[in-house]
């Protein structure tokens, strides 16, 4: 019996070393990649194509640019309906993707596999001729519209921005659930993000059927998961003035994304609304 427990002791241990083994490699891994210097063709892209990176302080583009290439290096990306997937197409949806992690304790999507670029807007069932601009898969996929991120990411003022939308899909759907909730730290930030987002949430939805002018567009106004997903577009985009609008909302996102957007730039005090739709 004695000689069991010792055997099964020093089985536990070794398979103890070996997890503690691998988690050391992949962080060794991860920070390699990280810290590889950031191509300066690259840079040109993020200049293009992701006008929010103007705004970041520079200790945060220098964390954003270390995010772009471990993602780069280790999702894979599938064109599409002819599209033939270039380094600029990458580094600009890793970086809008990456935005939402910079600053907070987290892993780079860990379940995401593979983004599928198609060259516009696509029908992703032929039987309903539903048309999509994106799509995020508890599966592992994200799809986008490459028309579609690079148009959306180019107006800071209209709080539309396609990638930020299924990114944080993405977080909402890390707990297996697209409820509109993500990871959170604490049981009590658990209570009051479901305080405060159930009232705001029906809040704009009543706004919605009045046929009110709101500032988070009314497609949040679906359910739960498309709410989250676009306060995250107007609290990178347009944080002023969800901050003004929502305080609570911003409050809310700002200890989730661990940022604060609005002390970033001097934006424009008027908003747009904006026929830039998203479907699931």
């Amino acid at each position: 019996m004695l000689y069991a427990v010792g055997a099964l002791t020093i089985f536990l241990t070794a398979i103890g070393s070996a997890f503690a083994a691998t988690q050391w490699a992949r962080a060794a891994h991860e920070k390699a990649l990280r810290s590889k210097p950031f191509p300066k063709e690259w840079e040109r892209y993020l200049d293009k194509n992701v006008k929010l990176y103007a705004s970041l302080p520079s200790p945060l583009q220098d964390e954003l640019k270390g995010y772009i290439n471990f993602f780069v290096a280790t999702k894979h990306f599938e064109g599409a309906g002819g599209l033939e997937v270039t380094d600029e197409m990458r580094v600009t949806v890793a970086a809008l993707a990456c935005m939402l992690l910079l600053n907070r304790k987290t892993r780079n999507y860990p379940k995401l596999r593979t983004v599928i670029l198609y060259p516009s807007a696509y029908i992703a069932d032929p039987e309903t001729d539903t048309v999509h601009l994106g799509e995020s898969w508890n599966d592992g996929e994200v799809v986008l519209s490459w028309n579609h991120v690079t148009s959306s990411s180019q107006d800071l003022r209209d709080g539309t921005n396609l990638v930020l939308h299924e990114f944080a899909h993405r977080l909402d759907q890390e707990d297996g659930a697209g409820d509109g909730v993500p990871n959170l730290q604490t049981e009590a930030q658990y209570f009051t993000w479901a305080e405060v987002m159930s009232e705001e949430f029906k809040r704009l939805r009543s706004r919605v059927e009045k046929g009110y002018k709101t500032l988070i567009r009314p497609y949040g106004a679906t359910n739960s998961a498309e709410f989250f997903a676009c306060i995250t577009e107007n609290f990178f985009e347009r944080p002023h003035q969800l901050k003004k609008k929502h305080p609570e909302i911003y409050q809310e996102l700002q200890t989730f994304y661990q940022l604060d957007p609005a002390s970033w730039r001097e934006q424009e005090s008027t908003y747009l609304d904006s026929p830039f739709k998203v479907k699931k």
